[in-house]
């Protein structure tokens, strides 16, 4: 494969696939000073701005991989650059020259489950619904009121189809009338678009749209964040808009209105993670609050680093598919915050974070005295 090395080549491909608010950053360091990876590590996202301000950068330099797409740059940025779009833009042109270095090749992998089986981790498609047999889950037809959407993670992993299950516990409780439509939905696609698959994300993006229109779905409800920003911000770019809610919303609805009753206490002390597209990128911090305050008995305590500045698990951009060394890892430093406040359960409401924070909570030297939760099961253990 021939290195993308021209000058005006690059500039060009950046400019038509990311926009140009690169070329108003005045080196100031900012994006460098709030980035995550320099609690770890060493990166630069000014360097690859700046490279790529002069068509300099490589398609080729595993750094354009490193970001999260977390979202703390641009939010603490001076100059309005979109560091984001920017980084993005790069790996749109590394995807369309099929370049994926080093810890970066696990993508091409991933690409190949959402084309043959619409999700990223290889499930059969006709299994997507399994996580709801013996639930008592209805398949959703028009004139339901709401679409569930697990995602991927949830319709899938072992741990996170827990969640799942707790979300239409809850739901039922509540009397929701509720339907999922398993095997006929497809991956979201945020997060292989942020890797700089456009093709792709618009391919699973048309695909779930269809499903949608000729189901007759017009509220969808959501666990990940990351489907929750795609559905409300990326999909309107084909002209159409659906009401889209995240459970943690939907919930504390339905607890105000006195649909969802707790029957228990909480006995504990919980400390609540930011996701960073249900907050930066959502503006999404009170409702999960809100929710967890009105458990009878739970004190809820707040991490050093919180609401905006939350610190990123590590696992959007794509990087939920690529090894970090440990280390290197967001979310050793996101326990050891929870660890610090005398949590005994760190709750999030994400499946990215729970997927990261499992695995670090083997890291400590007494895993078994923080537990990790999605706030569904949490709730689920008081309704």
């Amino acid at each position: 494969m021939e290195k993308v090395a021209d000058y005006k080549e690059i500039v060009d491909l950046i400019k038509a696939k990311g926009g140009d608010t690169f070329k108003y950053c005045y080196q100031c360091g900012m994006c460098d000073v709030v980035c995550p990876w320099n609690r770890v590590r060493p990166f630069s996202m000014r360097k690859i701005i700046r490279q790529a301000t002069f068509g300099l950068t490589e398609i080729e330099e595993e750094e354009i991989w490193r970001c999260t797409t977390c979202g703390t740059c641009p939010q603490r940025c001076p100059r309005g650059v979109k560091q984001v779009e920017a980084g993005v833009a790069l790996r749109r042109i590394a995807a369309e020259y099929d370049v994926y270095p080093g810890h970066v090749r696990p993508i091409r992998a991933i690409a190949g489950n959402l084309i043959s089986e619409g999700n990223t981790l290889g499930g059969e498609r006709s299994k997507r619904g399994d996580w709801a047999k013996n639930l008592s889950v209805k398949t959703f037809t028009e004139g339901t009121d709401v679409l569930y959407f697990p995602g991927c993670y949830l319709s899938y992993d072992p741990r996170l189809k827990k969640v799942a299950a707790a979300t239409a516990s809850l739901l039922q409780k509540a009397g929701v009338d509720f339907g999922i439509l398993g095997p006929k939905e497809s991956c979201c696609g945020e997060s292989i678009r942020k890797t700089g698959n456009e093709d792709l994300f618009k391919r699973l993006a048309r695909e779930n749209i269809k499903t949608f229109v000729e189901h007759g779905v017009t509220k969808i409800l959501v666990s990940s964040p990351h489907c929750y920003h795609t559905f409300k911000n990326e999909y309107p770019e084909f002209k159409v808009n659906f009401e889209v809610i995240h459970i943690t919303q939907f919930l504390l609805d339905l607890v105000k209105e006195g649909r969802l009753e707790f029957s228990k206490e909480y006995r504990g002390r919980v400390t609540y993670h930011d996701p960073c597209y249900m907050g930066r990128h959502n503006g999404v911090y009170a409702e999960p609050r809100d929710l967890l305050k009105t458990v009878p008995g739970l004190e809820l305590v707040e991490m050093a680093d919180a609401y905006e500045r939350s610190l990123c698990c590590g696992g959007g951009g794509g990087r939920i598919w690529m090894e970090t060394p440990k280390g290197e890892r967001f979310s050793d430093l996101r326990l050891e915050q929870a660890v610090e406040v005398g949590a005994d359960a760190l709750v999030t409401a994400c499946p990215y974070c729970i997927t990261n924070f499992e695995d670090s909570r083997l890291g400590l030297k007494d895993p078994d005295a923080l537990a990790v939760k999605d706030i569904t099961e949490l709730l689920q253990e008081v309704v």
